[in-house]
C-alpha cells in the first residue's frame, strides 16, 4: 500500500505540468472535487457501504476535508500558478515530516507518541536526500527568482494544512468506510473552493490535456491516492506516514526523466537513495529486545 501511494501521489506535479496552462488552480480543484464526489456517490450506491454515524463524525472528516484537500491542494496549486518553481513548492511541503514529528515529540502530543532518536536521524537524512534530489531545480537559474509574498504564502498554508490535517485525523475520526469518508471530505472542500473559483477570471480551456489532466487527477489522485492516504492514517504512525512524502520528489524525478526526458544526475540518484535510507529508518519498526534466558537470569 504505501509503495502504491507514492507512485500516485508522485503523478499530481506531472498532472499540474499537463492542467495548471490551461485552468485556473481553483477552478480546476472545483471541477476535480465535483467529479470525484460523483464518483465516490455512483461507487457508494453500487456497495451499498453505511455511510458515518453522527455529527462528530461528519464533522471530523469535513474539517479534514478542508485541511487536506481544500488548503492543501489549493495552496500547492496556487502557488506554483503564482509563479513559485515545482522545486521549491516541493521542498516547502517536504517539510510536513520534520513538523510532523516535532508535534509528536512535544509536550502536548502524549507520551504514546514520541518520535525516537532513530527515527529523528532518518527524518534528517531523509530532508538531505530531498534537498539533493531538488537540488537542479533549485540551482538551475535562480530558485528565489519568482518567490513573493503571496506565493510563499499559499505554499505555506499548503504546508500547515497537510501536517494538521494528518495529525487531526489521526486523532480524531474514527474508522470508516474509505469511500464515504472520501466523498464528505470531498464535499466540505468543494463549498470552501466555490467562492475561490467564482474569483477566478481566467476561464478554463478544455482541450485534450486538460482533459487528460482531469481524468487522472479524478481517477488516479483522488479515487486512488487519497483513498490510500485515508488507510495509510488510519492504520499507521504518523511520522512513518509522513515520511512517506520524502519519497515523492525522487518518485516524480524518475517519472518526469521517463516522460519527459528530464536528466537524472549523479546528484540526484545519491539524493534518491539517500532519501530511501532515511524513511526505512523512520518507518521501520523497532526491534523487540530478545527475552532473557533462565541461564542469563540466574
Amino acid at each position: 500500500m504505501p509503495a502504491v501511494f507514492v507512485l500516485i501521489w508522485s503523478t499530481g506535479f506531472i498532472v499540474a505540468r499537463f492542467g495548471m496552462p490551461h485552468a485556473p488552480p481553483f477552478s480546476f480543484l472545483w471541477i476535480r472535487y465535483a467529479l470525484s464526489i460523483a464518483c465516490f456517490l455512483a461507487w457508494v450506491f453500487v456497495a451499498k457501504v453505511a455511510w458515518p454515524q453522527g455529527r462528530k463524525a461528519w464533522l471530523h472528516l469535513s474539517v479534514t476535508g478542508v485541511l487536506m484537500h481544500a488548503a492543501y491542494l489549493g495552496g500547492v496549486w496556487a502557488a506554483v500558478k503564482a509563479g513559485m518553481g515545482s522545486g521549491l513548492s516541493a521542498l516547502i511541503v517536504g517539510l510536513q515530516p520534520v513538523l510532523t514529528a516535532m508535534w509528536l515529540s512535544s509536550q502536548w502530543a502524549g507520551s504514546e507518541s514520541k518520535v525516537s532518536r532513530k527515527q529523528w536521524l532518518g527524518l534528517g537524512l531523509g530532508f538531505c536526500g530531498l534537498l539533493m534530489v531538488l537540488s537542479n531545480k533549485l540551482l538551475h537559474g535562480s530558485a528565489l527568482d519568482h518567490v513573493n509574498a503571496a506565493n510563499i504564502s499559499w505554499a505555506l498554508m499548503a504546508l500547515c494544512a497537510i501536517t494538521l490535517g494528518t495529525l487531526y485525523q489521526k486523532r480524531f475520526v474514527q474508522p470508516c468506510d474509505v469511500r464515504t469518508a472520501n466523498t464528505v471530505q470531498l464535499m466540505a472542500a468543494l463549498v470552501v473552493t466555490t467562492p475561490l473559483a467564482l474569483l477566478e477570471t481566467e476561464s478554463v480551456q478544455g482541450n485534450i490535456e486538460f482533459m487528460y489532466a482531469m481524468a487522472w487527477s479524478v481517477l488516479g489522485l483522488t479515487l486512488g491516492g487519497s483513498s490510500l492516504l485515508y488507510l495509510l492514517i488510519q492504520k499507521g504512525a504518523a511520522a512513518s506516514v509522513t515520511s512517506l512524502m520524502y519519497l515523492v520528489p525522487p518518485c516524480t524525478a524518475i517519472i518526469a526523466w521517463f516522460l519527459f526526458d528530464e536528466p537524472i544526475t549523479l546528484v540526484i540518484l545519491l539524493g534518491i537513495a539517500l532519501t530511501a535510507m532515511g524513511v526505512s529508518m523512520v518507518v521501520r519498526a523497532p526491534t523487540r529486545p530478545a527475552p532473557i534466558s533462565e541461564k542469563e537470569r540466574t
